[in-house]
């Protein structure tokens, strides 16, 4: 056995137990008579995860259910191994839920032709769907569920105490999960989603890659900022809703214009 380092009572983070990067991060939530994980990672991370809670002497019965913050293949292609093993349930948002029994591929950034990514999505049935404002018992511990889309339109959070499981939606840099079209991405979304952790009054935000930090208004106020950026900028294609040089060049025909 080896000793437990906690991040905060209750709270394992796996790869900062080990020390080094196994996978995204994973979230052991525990209390003296049951445990589960939030996201587990690549599937071949899986063994590493699944040795490293036995030899913290947590008991695979006491697993009550396998948490997937949102259905991208990062996050959740070792849950049907995990499942398996551990002989628990899985945990999704129904938007997240289709795509994990469907094991589609496209959704869930496990196909990436133009990048020459081809990646196993082995499917797994979710057992227990989840929705904003349900709450999920994990022994004497609660953890409300909040639904914060932008990144995918089936991103949960986690809410205990002054924690907030926070999924893709910020990390401690100001980055936010990947804005993609193809993969159902909304900026509008993803602002109100930030906007609705920038107003909760939790202290700690636990992202799912990157170190945990404490929150930070103003870090999160510029993120917001930059994002309402992006609502109209070329970049960002049909995630945006406009583009405001087309409407200025459209005025630049019609006066006749010439370049400068």
């Amino acid at each position: 056995m080896i000793h437990r380092t906690p991040l905060f009572p209750n709270v394992i983070e796996l790869n900062h137990q080990a020390q080094r990067r196994i996978s995204c991060s994973v979230y052991l939530i525990y209390d003296e008579n049951a445990w589960t994980l939030f996201d587990i990672g690549y599937e071949d991370s899986v063994d590493d995860c699944i040795e490293l809670i036995r030899q913290l002497d947590f008991p695979f019965s006491k697993c009550t259910t396998l948490i997937a913050s949102h259905a991208d293949v990062d996050h959740i292609q070792g849950l049907s191994k995990a499942k398996q093993i551990l002989k628990t349930s899985v945990t999704a948002h129904p938007l997240a839920a289709r795509y994990l029994e469907s094991g589609d591929k496209l959704a869930t950034y496990a196909e990436i032709t133009a990048q020459d990514i081809h990646m196993e999505m082995p499917p797994v049935k979710v057992e227990h769907l989840v929705g904003d404002g349900d709450r999920l018992q994990v022994g004497n511990l609660e953890l409300e569920v909040l639904h914060t889309p932008g990144h995918t339109d089936g991103q949960l959070s986690l809410r205990m105490g002054n924690l907030l499981f926070s999924g893709d939606n910020i990390f401690r840099d100001g980055c936010v999960g990947a804005i993609d079209a193809h993969h159902g991405s909304s900026i509008p979304d993803f602002i109100t989603s930030l906007k609705r952790i920038l107003a909760c009054d939790a202290e700690w935000l636990l992202p799912s890659h990157g170190p945990v930090f404490r929150k930070d208004d103003a870090l999160i106020q510029r993120t917001i900022d930059r994002l309402e950026g992006y609502l109209h900028m070329a970049d960002f294609g049909t995630c945006a809703i406009d583009w405001p040089l087309m409407d200025q060049w459209e005025k630049e025909l019609v006066e006749g214009k010439q370049p400068e």
